[in-house]
């Protein structure tokens, strides 16, 4: 036998003896299978199931170590992250959160794999499969109308102190800072019914203001700050309980094994760290994967900066030089939609405008605040544009007006200002006609947030 033959025997000898290598991979009845229509459970079964289900179905390929030992990794991974076949045993919002992350895995390519959607053509989840499941989930239905008058606030909590918060189960310390930092963007999620302020600290604002994020430096600091949706009987959704707060904190050196970032996220006015345990943090890296190449971050900033590449911030939301100030480089006070006009709107305040809210916080949140002379309101309205990053979620589109209110000395008259059209050129208002705008202005109920 010639050595070229001997070396092929010997390898399928080793080949052969590996397929004795083989530990198992679970496959049981489920327990408490997702509970959705049948047309929804037949997508899953045809592009989810194969790997996020108690019953993997294998190829004949996909048997042959060591081809199977990625299988199995990739199987078992997989159903840690999500499981079908036990997702029924969680609460019905659980199920649909997680079917929202599955269809944002899809459109954005993460999910089916792509290696083994090369291999498993029949996985491909087709444009009317996607449409079936967001059909679904419908995240735009009616909010039930909350008995708060327009302009009231919902039920107040004493928030905890933020110098003495626990860091969070994977170590990650929290930031007591976050509600001074700047306004990255703000987000309307349909899919879990709560408003958001993306707030960024001075790395982060730098960076967008001078365009480079791609990728984000070191020293970055995000907070996603979230609160319950509210309907008021005017038709206007508003911000109501304060729910949670997520950090992104980039240290490529000190995060490496989770991406550069450290991930981190406390529930509720007394700031209970999220999670059962380190481990939590799998759901963070995991949800991310799919906008790795945008460095891990889904929010689109609103800047006029220019970035190189698609859906990295958003361009349109950005308000000309030419206003008299530029609210978006002040804090933000509250945010509300408006459904009729598929609108959404932030209120901005200068340093005495917010000196204004920071007491009327720290007086127990009666009334509204009251903004001495000196202070400026800034009302940005936009209107709206599907998230292209989360299915679910609505963020600021074209501006459609900026109103300014300057708050004058006692006995002088207060100075409001409109800018509106496409190239947010001013109007003019007669003075008796801006009052009802003035007067909606001054009566916003700021979030409630530590100030």
């Amino acid at each position: 036998m010639s050595r070229k033959w001997k070396i092929i025997s010997v390898l399928a000898l080793v080949l052969i003896a590996l397929q004795l290598l083989r530990p198992s991979i679970p496959n049981k009845p489920a327990t408490a299978e997702i509970q959705a229509p049948p047309e929804v459970k037949q997508v899953l079964e045809k592009g989810c199931y194969s790997c996020h289900s108690d019953q993997a179905k294998l190829a004949w390929f996909d048997q042959v170590v060591p081809a199977y030992w990625l299988v199995r990794h990739d199987v078992l991974t997989a159903r840690e992250h999500l499981d079908f076949s036990t997702l029924g045993a969680k609460p019905a919002a659980v199920q649909k959160a997680k079917l929202y992350e599955a269809v944002n895995m899809i459109q954005l390519g993460a999910m089916p794999l792509p290696q083994f959607a090369a291999l498993h053509p029949e996985a491909r989840l087709t444009a009317d499969d996607v449409a079936t499941l967001k059909a679904y989930l419908h995240p735009w239905g009616a909010l039930p109308v909350q008995a708060e008058a327009p302009g009231s606030s919902s039920a107040v909590h004493g928030f905890a102190p933020l110098a003495a918060v626990a860091p969070a189960l994977n170590g990650v310390a929290f930031e007591p800072a976050f509600p001074e930092w700047g306004l990255v963007s703000i987000t309307d999620r349909g899919d879990n019914n709560t408003f958001r302020f993306v707030l960024g600290n001075d790395v982060a604002m730098q960076a967008i203001a001078s365009g480079k994020i791609t990728p984000w430096p070191d020293g970055t600091k995000f907070a996603k700050v979230a609160w319950k949706k509210q309907l008021g009987a005017d038709g206007i959704v508003r911000p109501g309980d304060y729910a949670q707060v997520e950090f992104m904190i980039k240290d490529a050196g000190r995060y490496k094994s989770t991406d550069g970032w450290g991930w981190a996220r406390w529930v509720g006015p007394d700031w209970k760290p999220y999670g059962a345990n380190a481990e939590f943090v799998n759901e963070c890296t995991g949800c991310h994967q799919p906008v790795r190449r945008n460095d891990f971050v889904y929010t689109l900033p609103i800047t006029a900066s220019h970035v190189d590449g698609a859906e990295i911030v958003n361009n349109r939301a950005a308000l000309p030089a030419g206003l008299p100030y530029q609210p978006l480089g002040w804090r933000p006070v509250t945010e509300y939609v408006d459904p009729k006009t598929l609108t959404t709107a932030a209120l901005f305040g200068n340093d005495e405008a917010m000196r204004a809210v920071k007491a009327w916080n720290a007086s127990g949140r009666s009334g509204t605040p009251a903004y001495g002379a000196g202070s400026v309101l800034a009302l940005v309205t936009w209107a709206q544009r599907d998230d292209p990053h989360w299915f679910g979620a609505r963020v600021p589109d074209l501006p459609r007006t900026v109103e300014f209110l300057s708050i004058g000395a006692r006995g002088s008259p207060d100075a409001y200002r409109r800018f509106a059209g496409s190239g947010l050129n001013e109007e003019h208002v007669d003075a008796q006609a801006s009052l009802p705008r003035e007067g909606w202005m001054r009566g916003l109920t700021p979030v409630e947030l530590p100030r």
